[in-house]
């Protein structure tokens, strides 16, 4: 957790930016991310550097080459450790005629050539020693405070409006995580990565439950190279996820820059044992742009049903899903809709349906969602499907999304224990936990409770329909029964207590 001073100094970093001219939060977040990629650079050559003195051995990493690029300057002066002390124009000079050209043509291969190909330098130089100063100021010494520090600026980027969409709410992210509990061996993919959250909360999550997995070779080396894969179509998000990712520890996570409902994600069917993903919807696509085998299961333009649809083909049979969808996904006409849903219901195993408060993804979208968890078996096995009615998330529900309880009660699993009322505002761990009862004893809830389950034979017989209101039953109070003379009697005498109050009052008047 950021402490207050730490938030004040990313606070001033980012106003800096903004004084000084990038005024767009996407843009804001590139350059910072430059500066931070190129101050992790000058950490890892750090590390080599003494791992090598200590051994007595050649390094056998070099970052920085040695000698001089192109122009003539030194690549030593590329490091972060020497750019902090030059004066602003120096340091200006070497970011843009000297760094940047450098940083776009790192040899192939390397972890970090993927992420700043396209890396363009708009800083302006009244601005580039303030913004160094700033980050050089903001103690990152470990990988914990380097994410918590960047998943901080990332939230600014979706309370700074248009381009919120990009980023899923962490505790949602976290509770689908948690549900889905990610082993060290998995293969894991969100087609629709953004920053890359889900991978790094998956990640933050097998080193918290796994700690002992780094002591194993084999799986230390899945989870930096093989375990996490992501699919953005934008170039930025695509940078600004890959250095989440770093700034998480992990080296070499698959980002890749692909269209992920497009007819290129061939040899990535069946490939992935846990998808985790909050596709974009409310949008359509031409016929023609959109993968052919993807059509062949739901014939639709719309994005969330071919997203659902992609997810289908990504996952290997046994491989899990949990999925944000509109509510429309839920309880849809069409033939598309109804189709996809049978499919998820009859021949796959459909776990459970999770409704999301309708001002979850405020303040940039108020749309109402759902978390669709589900199994890809090919051959059904849909018994009873869950369904949780989520009113409150820990923050609240209009567009300024404050905290309502202390950071130690927020969440899904919370370091403090939470009273009733303060469960009340936050259903996040009640969900967790009954999540992992939905086998047991919630199977004998009533339709009246928070959680209930479905049986498949009454939803095939409502038309698949998954909305949690078709089958919530909701409890009417009691009216005590009062007969119309009594009623009558009542109004009368009611009358003529007005009557006696008004002629007072005329009396006071005169």
């Amino acid at each position: 957790m950021l402490t207050g001073d730490i938030r004040n100094q990313v606070d001033r970093i980012w106003d800096a930016f903004w004084s000084g001219g990038i005024a767009n939060p996407v843009d804001v977040i590139e350059q910072i991310t430059y500066l931070l990629f190129l101050k992790r650079l000058d950490e890892v050559q750090e590390l080599e550097e003494r791992k090598a003195a200590r051994l007595g051995t050649p390094m056998a990493r070099r970052i920085f080459p040695e000698g001089n690029d192109p122009k003539g300057t030194p690549y030593e002066d590329f490091r972060w450790k020497r750019l902090k002390n030059a004066s602003p124009q120096a340091m200006y000079s070497l970011l843009a005629d000297h760094i940047f050209p450098w940083l776009r043509t790192l040899g192939e291969g390397s972890t970090y050539a993927q992420y700043m190909r396209d890396a363009r330098f708009t800083i302006p130089e009244s601005l580039i020693a303030k913004a160094v100063d700033l980050i050089d100021s903001v103690p990152m010494d470990d990988r914990d405070t380097k994410g918590d520090v960047y998943e901080y600026m990332l939230g600014k980027m979706a309370t700074s409006g248009t381009n919120g969409q990009f980023r899923t709410p962490r505790h949602i992210i976290r509770l689908m995580v948690e549900m889905m509990a990610p082993t060290p061996k998995e293969v894991m993919v969100d087609p629709a990565a953004g920053t890359c959250g889900f991978l790094m909360v998956t990640g933050e999550y097998l080193r918290d439950s796994h700690p002992d997995l780094f002591a194993d070779p084999k799986l230390n080396k899945h989870f930096h190279q093989g375990l996490f894969h992501a699919f953005e179509n934008d170039a930025a998000m695509l940078r600004i996820g890959s250095m989440n990712m770093l700034l998480h520890g992990v080296e070499n996570p698959d980002v890749q820059r692909r269209d992920a409902l497009a007819q290129d994600h061939s040899g990535e069917d069946e490939k992935y044992t846990l998808v985790l993903a909050n596709p974009p919807f409310a949008g359509s696509l031409d016929h023609e742009n959109v993968a052919k085998d993807l059509q062949q299961v739901v014939k639709t333009k719309k994005t969330e049903l071919l997203f659902l649809a992609l997810v289908l083909r990504l996952l290997k049979p046994g491989g899990r899903a949990a999925v944000i969808v509109p509510d429309g996904v839920l309880f849809g006409s069409s033939k598309a809709h109804k189709e996809l849903r049978r499919i998820l219901v009859e021949e796959q195993k459909l776990d459970a349906v999770v409704s999301l408060p309708s001002g979850a993804f405020r303040p940039y979208a108020g749309v109402s969602t759902a978390i669709l968890c589900f199994t890809k078996t090919n051959s059904g096995g849909t018994e009873n499907v869950w369904f949780y009615d989520m009113q409150a998330d820990g923050w609240s529900l209009d567009d300024r999304r404050q905290e309502l309880l202390p950071f130690e009660k927020l969440g899904p699993v919370p370091s403090l224990p939470l009273t009733a009322d303060e469960a009340a505002k936050n259903n996040l761990p009640d969900a967790l936990a009954r999540w992992k009862q939905r086998d047991g004893s919630e199977a004998e809830r009533p339709r009246t409770a928070q959680s209930f389950c479905v049986p498949k034979s009454e939803i095939a017989e409502n038309g698949y329909d998954l909305s949690l209101n078709r089958y919530k039953q909701v409890v009417y109070e009691e009216v005590e029964h009062v007969a119309p003379q009594q009623i009558l009697r009542e109004l009368m005498d009611l009358e003529k207590e007005i009557e006696a109050g008004l002629k007072e009052l005329e009396g006071m008047l005169r």
